[in-house]
């Protein structure tokens, strides 16, 4: 009998932490146009008045993550990733909200 092996690669991201633009577009490898463009479309909300002060929070690395993955397996364009993602957020309420019940 074989056993299978499973290698994880991911980052753990302390809740409280908060990353500002050169800190995202390297975690994510994307361009700071990118980011732009994420906002533009309401994907993402940092904290801050401009692109030197905006601050972004693990929300918005998860949000900037799953977007990148609806356009790169599924081509979803990003007014439809923000869809996508604003049904998923509600598809998690309503979990949460039965497991209360």
């Amino acid at each position: 009998m074989s056993k299978e092996l499973t290698f994880l690669i991911g980052m753990i991201l302390d809740e409280e932490i908060e990353c500002d633009l050169q800190d995202i577009c390297c975690m994510c490898n994307i361009s700071s146009e990118t980011v732009q463009d994420m906002i533009d479309e309401g994907l993402i909300r940092p904290r801050g008045s401009n692109p030197t002060q905006w601050r972004f929070s693990v929300v918005e690395i998860r949000r900037i993550q799953v977007t990148l993955r609806l356009q790169q397996d599924l081509r979803v364009n990003l007014p439809g990733c923000a869809l996508v993602l604003e049904l998923l957020e509600e598809l998690d309420e309503l979990r949460r909200l039965k497991h209360f019940r």
